[in-house]
């Protein structure tokens, strides 16, 4: 289980979905303060370039996108320039990036006068995710892609969209992908996520020596950011190995530089550390370890250090303080691997499930807290749903909206795992909190097959203890008390597990 706030990995993750074009604020969002002259004139410039996508957006960001004015103007240029793609799209565009159901009916113009217009395609595929018309939107995908080979974007996105469909032909494409743009962070961005979602760990260190190989890490972003997650499963697989990369990534010079030098000295102590327990010196390794500091993010990838401090003081004979110590830490950050450990060490003292599970929760209980009631709107049903409402069961509960591309990146994993449980035990609700977005909840939950009850936020709502502090996504799991028992959680393709076993946790402990 990840926080999300403060590290790399999911920095990174918030770009995998949504395409890199220009923020609308910078493009064609206006104000539409521009002065009737200066409009005019913006006006002349389309009639004159009616394919050039500059002349439309400086239009647009003058006239005010919202203006009835606008789409006026735009259904009297379509009949002016009828074989022009570029008049449809320019509009499409500018709603595609605000992230408005609007724009769809304008992609549709543009690709019926050009099929082969890719960014159209891209568009349609963007828009459509916000509908959570999945398949419809692959098939725009492969459209953009197939009409624009050249286009690294739309390749990595094409290969990306067959991860949960055909593993295999994922990661051919991936390969390829990176095969066919040496230059291109799209390249590189192939190759970390391959890496970065794959289990397997001998293979993850290869393609993570792939990445490094064919994308030096000073020249690509990706590759750079991927160096991070690369030294974490060396450390618990090759310390030597992480202490060569971090040296390596230490001599580029740039921000991260002395935070690699901090890695560098990090891996040493942890290498030294290793080779204590394997002489049974616990004591001298647990001394080491109390010395090493996490360096800056790495607690986001690595969680071997409260382990290894575990096995220190059971080998110096101090199997009750190994244990105790992981509960402290499972308690902020459940995993399944603490999880193993914990029991591990149990099972060593005499204590069966039912104790262990026991001495978990009198830790989570001591943090766990009644969780803000609520009261908001049901996008499926009449009239509003309550906290209480869900009273005796377990409820994940995560905020999103629909144009959030980490969000419809994580609901696939939440699935998942909700599929397993009935009704009656785990309640799955989510809060929508970009009102503007709310013509797309209803087809995007008819559409998308997910389960979660879809809620509406508002503005000035006292959210206390359950405050997303306006991001999104934002994850809890609540017992059936109505207490708050885990939060500030991300789940992914590689920890599915582990939200399992909090869940399985919750509905063990509601039973008792």
């Amino acid at each position: 289980m990840k926080t999300n706030i403060k590290y790399t990995v999911y920095t990174l993750l918030l770009l995998i979905f949504s395409i890199s074009q220009p923020a609308l604020s910078q493009t064609t969002a206006g104000t539409g303060s521009a002065t009737p002259q200066e409009i005019q004139k913006l006006r002349a410039a389309v009639e004159a370039t009616p394919d050039s996508l500059k002349t439309h957006q400086a239009y647009i960001k003058a006239a005010g996108i919202n203006s009835p004015e606008v789409a006026a103007q735009y259904e009297q240029w379509m009949k002016m320039f009828p074989k022009s793609a570029m008049v449809p799209f320019a509009i499409g565009n500018a709603f595609t990036n605000m992230e408005s159901p609007k724009a769809k009916p304008y992609l549709l113009k543009a690709v019926a006068i050009n099929p082969k217009f890719a960014d159209a395609w891209g568009g349609l595929w963007e828009d459509a995710q916000r509908w959570g018309d999945f398949t419809g939107g692959d098939e725009y995908l492969e459209k953009a892609a197939k009409s624009d080979p050249a286009n690294a974007e739309y390749a990595f996105y094409y290969a990306d969209s067959f991860r949960d469909k055909d593993e295999k032909k994922y990661k051919e494409m991936t390969l390829d992908v990176a095969r066919r743009f040496p230059d291109n962070e799209r390249g590189a961005q192939a190759l970390y996520w391959l890496a970065e979602r794959s289990r397997d760990i001998p293979y993850k260190i290869k393609i993570y020596e792939l990445l490094k190989s064919s994308f030096p890490p000073a020249k690509f972003d990706w590759s750079s950011g991927g160096m991070s997650g690369f030294y974490a499963i060396l450390l618990d697989n090759d310390p030597g190995k992480a202490i060569s990369l971090a040296q390596e990534m230490a001599a580029i010079k740039g921000d991260e530089s002395k935070n690699w030098e901090t890695k560098i000295i990090f891996a040493q102590q942890i290498m030294q550390a290793k080779n204590l327990l394997d002489q049974k010196k616990g004591g001298q390794a647990l001394s080491l370890l109390n010395q090493a500091r996490m360096p800056k993010y790495l607690e986001y990838e690595y969680d071997g250090l409260p382990i290894l401090k575990a096995a220190a003081n059971d080998i110096a004979g101090n199997t009750g303080v190994a244990y105790d110590s992981l509960i402290v830490v499972f308690a902020k950050n459940p995993t399944v691997k603490l999880k193993a450990a914990i029991v591990g060490f149990g099972n060593k003292m005499g204590k069966d499930k039912a104790k262990v599970d026991a001495d978990i929760w009198k830790r989570i209980d001591m943090a766990a807290e009644l969780a803000t009631p609520f009261t908001l709107k049901n996008y499926l049903a009449p009239g509003s749903t309550s906290l209480s409402d869900y009273k005796g069961k377990a409820v994940l509960l995560t905020y999103w909206f629909p144009g959030c591309g980490p969000c419809r990146g994580e609901f696939p994993h939440f699935q998942n795992v909700v599929k397993k449980y009935k009704s009656q035990d785990l309640a799955f609700v989510g809060i929508d909190i970009v009102p503007d977005q709310d013509e797309y909840v209803i087809p995007f939950m008819r559409s998308s097959g997910y389960s979660f009850t879809p809620l509406a936020d508002f503005k000035g709502r006292k959210k206390g203890n359950l405050d997303n502090h306006n991001a999104a996504p934002a994850n809890y799991l609540i017992d059936n008390q109505g207490r708050i028992v885990f939060k500030d959680f991300r789940i992914d393709g590689n920890n599915e597990d582990d939200l399992e076993m909090m869940i399985n946790m919750l509905l063990e402990h509601n039973a008792i």
